[in-house]
Formats: C-alpha cells, sequence, structure tokens
C-alpha cells in the first residue's frame, strides 16, 4: 500500500500526476489519499498531523509525504523506516515527529535520480518513483545513511490548531490522552471545557475533546467552531487549569 500526505488540494492537477506515476510503476499497488488539505506550506503543522495519522496505517505501507515549499533547493531527499512503515519525501522537518515517536529508525539521503527530474515538482518526479520502488520491496540505489534535519526546538505536544476542517473542528497539536479533562482550554479569553461527544454539548457551546486520532480538538454541536470563534490555522491555545 502507499499513502499519499500532501498539501497539494484536490482542484489542481498534482494529485492526479501522482496517481499517474504510481499507476505506471507500481501496478496493482493499493494507492490511499489519506489527507491533501495539510495547511498550504506548512511543514510543521503537517509533521504533527502526520504523526497521529500514522498508528492507523498499516505496517509495510509506504507513505509519500509532500509538504514542500523548498522544491528545488539544496534540501535533501530522504527515506524513512520507522516502526516497519517507509516514508519518502523531502528532509524538511515533515517527517520528524513521526520519527521522535518510533522505536525503531533507519533514515537514509535518496542520492538516485530520474532520468527527467523536473525544478518545481519532485513529488511526481523523484518522491513517487521511489515510493513505488519501496512498494514492491525495492531499494532505489544509490541511497546513504542519513541523519534528517534536527528540530529539537519542536515540542513534543504543540498547543496550537494546525488542522481545520470542512466543519469548523480546530485540531491542536496536543495529545489528548496526555491532558486531564478536568482541564479547562482558553482561547482568546474564551473558556472551554471538555465534554466526550457531540452530543454531550450544548448546542452554540464550544467544547474540546479526544478525537478519532488522539488529539485534542476544538468543536462545537452542530456549528463551526472556527468561524464562531474565529479559530484559524496558526493560532494558539492555552491550556489554563485543572479541577
Amino acid at each position: 500500500m502507499i499513502v499519499l500526505f500532501t498539501d497539494f488540494g484536490i482542484h489542481d492537477p498534482y494529485v492526479g500526476q501522482i496517481h499517474t506515476v504510481l499507476a505506471q510503476q507500481a501496478p496493482g499497488i493499493r494507492v490511499v489519499d489519506l489527507c491533501h488539505s495539510v495547511p498550504d506550506f506548512d511543514i510543521k503543522a503537517g509533521a504533527y498531523l502526520l504523526a497521529a495519522l500514522v498508528p492507523q496505517v498499516p505496517k509495510g505501507a509506504v507513505c509519500l509525504g509532500i509538504v514542500d515549499p523548498g522544491v528545488g533547493s539544496r534540501r535533501d531527499a530522504i527515506m524513512v523506516c520507522a516502526d516497519e512503515r517507509w516514508f519518502v519525501g523531502p528532509d524538511n522537518g515533515l517527517f520528524a515527529i513521526v520519527i521522535r515517536r518510533a522505536r525503531d529508525v533507519a533514515s537514509y539521503r535518496i542520492d538516485w535520480r530520474p532520468a527527467v527530474l523536473s525544478d518545481s515538482f519532485h513529488g511526481r518526479d523523484l518522491f513517487a518513483p521511489v515510493a513505488a520502488m519501496l512498494a514492491q520491496s525495492t531499494l532505489p540505489e544509490p541511497a546513504s545513511s542519513y541523519a534528517p534535519m534536527a528540530t529539537e526546538d519542536w515540542p513534543d505536544d504543540w498547543s496550537t490548531v494546525i488542522y481545520v476542517d470542512h466543519y469548523g473542528n480546530a485540531v491542536t497539536g496536543l495529545r489528548a490522552a496526555h491532558i486531564d479533562i478536568e482541564t479547562v482550554l482558553e482561547f482568546r479569553d474564551t473558556p472551554i471545557h471538555y465534554a466526550r461527544t457531540f452530543s454531550e454539548a450544548l448546542p452554540g457551546r464550544a467544547f474540546w475533546y479526544t478525537n478519532s486520532c488522539g488529539l485534542l480538538e476544538i468543536a462545537m454541536n452542530q456549528e463551526s467552531a472556527a468561524r464562531t470563534l474565529g479559530i484559524h490555522h496558526g493560532d494558539s491555545v492555552h491550556l489554563v487549569s485543572a479541577g
């Protein structure tokens, strides 16, 4: 299986071009569109979102991850095997949280290059062919052991909105399992209390809950929390109190 995780969106031709390459070079391999709405150019938000989604990806799969505002620059191309899953993409921090949370990691710089490599679309010309090789149990050559870029200044849990879905629910980079349900969140002076499900929350009142990926998410029952509270991707949230 090849899993796609990008900021390409679904209205442009880029996802289709990736699928075309994979269909030609990895025929018969299933391709899953995990997410193409990572906030544009936001590598850090993508890193925390990807790490939350990875546990649902089966071992043995290849994740083609492309949030690459530095395409065509001197940044390296990498492939990482983390807990029996491969990750292919740019060395810009996109896989940093996955690597940090993995128990078993091996990282390589991709030195292999295709005959034709666009300056602006390495996702199609470089990363997709490498993902196709890995999905068929072939290692691209040459490749060399490599230490991905350091991101020590990135926290283990990030109290920032990393994604807003079309319902207006605001996903944060905080793992909810680490937060007591008595904790009160605050967003621009609005206190936000915990509810287990949408149906437990009163209509029109914001609440936080543990979403299906294990992240703390701010929502409203049948309303848009983002529109009502003015929440945007990149906004900070604050843990105010417990008890």
